[in-house]
């Protein structure tokens, strides 16, 4: 399993996608992402759809993930 920081991968700013969370470097929304491997597509066919992207970014959304994951909440 490839180990990555998703600091080095995922950014976010006002001014562009709204302050979203994207690929460093692209346009692309981790949300876009999440939406593709949520509906059940491979690494493999996510960089087919965007040939720019790496497998390390892919995983950097998933790291990106699992922090978010990890908050304490109360749910109510």
């Amino acid at each position: 399993m490839i180990t990555v920081n998703w600091r080095e991968y995922i950014v976010s700013s006002p001014d562009v996608l709204r302050g979203k969370p994207r690929i460093k470097g692209t346009r692309i929304a981790v949300s876009i992402i999440f939406g593709y491997l949520a509906a059940g597509a491979t690494f493999e066919q996510i960089i087919q759809e965007f040939p720019y992207l790496s497998q390390e970014q892919i995983f950097a959304c998933l790291d990106y993930a699992r922090d978010l994951s990890d908050f304490d909440t109360l749910l109510a």
